[in-house]
């Protein structure tokens, strides 16, 4: 896979006479999601994440971090996880496995020098792991990649445990809630935060705005829409991962609750002020999203930032992998990849050609009105055409 290459402007660094290194601000969490919502670019993130998955790593590039200290190993071998390439290719420094005692030496906001793969504070190591080079990565994910046929045995029988246990998941898909919003013979758009979820919106926009698409949110997808400047007019999730703003956003919830019942997410909805549905289900919110575009009559399914080949599936754990195969099996007849369907709606006229075109027309437009007999009716007929027109167009704003 080709990624582009993306270098940032680095923090300072030590001058002649100060020691060597990145000198910056740490933020620390063991839950990388949550540790980007607090990051701000030049900051070094100290994070506990094993097999860095890319979304991640897409994440804590778009805040611009000067480094990444990872508790843990960044490539376990598991599988092929693209994350720690994506930080080495837009040259972040990525130091690896320094071991989990590093959060109780690291003040969250306290000014660290990462030196190399060394992390100091008031002139003490208080880290030590493996600086993760391109030849490092790459030998790593090598590996991991010569062992993938292991996974790929347990997702069968992890797929087949699941089939077994929930069979009507794949025959009957979910109970429908009573929404407000109808999805009958319309197209659904579901957007999740995941990889390169930003970039997919913007391709989308020509679509979203011809066809209106009903905008369906997973979890914190609903703060991608509103980034975008869109409203959802269903967010679906466990409701861990999205902000007060964007639960108050004004659209239908719903909490996904364990096929038991029980919904730890509808707390923090009630302590808000709102009402939700809660809608018990196996899998993911984000299988649990397509099943119900699927059961409401959607006639299309449109996606954003969901898991939808091999390697993401594996970057979901072997818990979430099944219940993600299982369900495109049964909605993969309406499910286009944000993708797809902009390389399907994508126009064969460029903005170039457009742009040439407009100019023709009025190059052709002044030599007429200039040279030609009729030339002072031509200007008279055009400058009152343009006053109506600007009328017009004015008028739309007021």
């Amino acid at each position: 896979m080709k990624v582009l290459t993306v270098r940032f402007p680095q923090v300072r660094r030590g001058k002649a006479d100060e020691p060597p290194g990145i000198v910056a601000a740490a933020r620390v969490d063991v839950k990388t999601k949550s540790l980007v919502k607090r990051l701000q670019p030049g900051e070094i993130a100290v994070i506990d994440h094993p097999d860095l998955d890319r979304v991640s790593a897409d994440e804590l590039i778009a805040c611009k971090v000067a480094a990444v200290v990872n508790a843990a190993k960044s490539v376990t071998g598991k599988y092929p996880n693209l994350g720690p390439q994506l930080l080495v290719d837009a040259g972040i420094p990525l130091i690896d496995d320094v071991g989990g005692e590093a959060f109780s030496r690291v003040v969250e906001g306290a000014i660290v020098r990462l030196d190399g793969d060394t992390l100091y504070a008031d002139g003490q190591v208080i880290a030590k792991g493996v600086l993760s080079t391109q030849e490092s990565v790459g030998a790593a994910l090598a590996d991991a990649e010569a062992d993938i046929t292991t996974q790929i045995d347990a997702f069968a029988v992890n797929t087949l445990e699941f089939l077994r246990r929930e069979p009507e998941l794949l025959t009957n898909g979910i109970t429908v809630p009573d929404l407000r919003v109808s999805m009958r013979n319309k197209h659904v758009l579901v957007v999740a935060r995941g990889y390169r979820y930003r970039e997919d919106l913007r391709t989308l926009r020509p679509y979203i705005r011809e066809y209106r698409p009903v905008l369906v949110a997973v979890d914190g997808g609903a703060e991608a829409l509103l980034e975008a400047g869109y409203r959802p007019k269903v967010i679906i999730g466990d409701m861990d991962s999205i902000s007060d703003a964007a639960l108050c956003c004004g659209a239908e919830l719903v909490v996904h609750a364990y096929p038991d019942g029980r919904a730890p997410g509808l707390a923090r909805v009630t302590d808000l002020g709102l009402t939700a549905t809660v809608l018990p289900a196996p899998g993911t919110s984000e299988d649990v999203a397509l099943l119900l575009a699927e059961a409401m009559g959607a006639s299309l399914i449109a996606v954003v930032g969901t898991h939808f080949n091999l390697s993401e599936f594996l970057e979901k754990g072997r818990p979430g992998m099944s219940s993600t195969f299982l369900t495109h099996l049964r909605v993969g007849d309406k499910v286009v990849n944000a993708r797809g369907v902009h390389q399907l709606y994508q126009s064969r006229i460029s903005g170039w050609a457009l742009l040439g075109l407009v100019l023709a027309a009025a190059i052709t437009i002044v030599v007429a009105i200039t040279f030609s007999p009729i030339g002072p009716i031509l200007g008279n007929d055009f400058s009152g055409s343009w006053r109506t027109f600007s009328y017009w167009f004015t008028g739309l704003f007021h």
